[in-house]
């Protein structure tokens, strides 16, 4: 090689050494984005918080097929505490096989009872409200700081719900999911939480939680 050939050899390899770079650097940066809009479309897709917290529980008027019996604040069942948060809706069935919501409801309301529950939906499709709905409930451990807790009376050991009290689950879950803002992403089983099995014809059988999951979103009004 020339002497006068090397300096265009060398100028020619540091061009090319240069667009390597802007190359690379353009492939990072695409990269970069595309990591970023995959996690903005993962977070969109997450169950959301209702809008505006606890606060939008405040003041709700229920409506007229609710019973309102809140349970007396005695420390431990009903603590009287403010939630924190409001995420999720929770399904629970009350393991005692042929017992009715207010039978349910009067156990809540002891001095040394230490579970409670927002709602009771009964064997005849009543529904009572135990909690206010903006206060924890004793029903869901970990999860009572930002969840509305449903127990569900059931006429057997089976745990499976009769007509009655599942649509009126349906219908107390869906307008719920409508005050919240939800959808049925939000809506869990306290086995979901905690792995109790519980609700348990809804752990039981994955096909009939899927189906109630689908009447929820059915029932819908927003």
């Amino acid at each position: 090689m020339s002497e006068t050939n090397a300096p265009v050899s060398e100028a020619r390899r540091r061009r090319q050494r240069r667009k390597r770079r802007r190359m690379l650097r353009r492939v990072l940066t695409l990269l970069l984005l595309a990591a970023a809009l995959a996690v903005v479309l993962f977070f969109k897709q997450k169950p959301g918080t209702a809008e505006g917290g606890p606060k939008v529980l405040q003041n709700v008027s229920m409506p007229e097929w609710v019973d309102v019996q809140i349970i007396p604040v005695n420390g431990s069942g009903r603590r009287g505490v403010p939630l924190e948060d409001i995420t999720a809706i929770v399904v629970h069935y009350v393991g005692n096989p042929g017992t009715s919501a207010q039978q349910n409801h009067d156990y809540f309301a002891q001095e040394t009872t230490n579970v409670s529950s927002h709602f009771l939906v009964g064997l005849q499709g009543e529904i009572l409200q135990c909690v206010p709905l903006n206060e924890k409930s004793s029903a869901t451990n970990d999860r009572n700081r930002d969840t509305i807790s449903i127990e569900v009376c059931h006429p057997d050991e089976s745990g499976v719900f009769n007509r009655e009290s599942y649509d009126a689950l349906v219908k107390l879950t869906a307008w719920l999911c409508d005050l919240c803002g939800f959808d049925s992403h939000n809506v869990i089983r306290h086995y979901d939480v905690t792995g109790k099995v519980c609700p348990k014809q809804f752990v039981e059988d994955e096909n009939a939680w899927t189906q109630f999951l689908a009447d929820v979103d059915a029932a819908l009004t927003k």
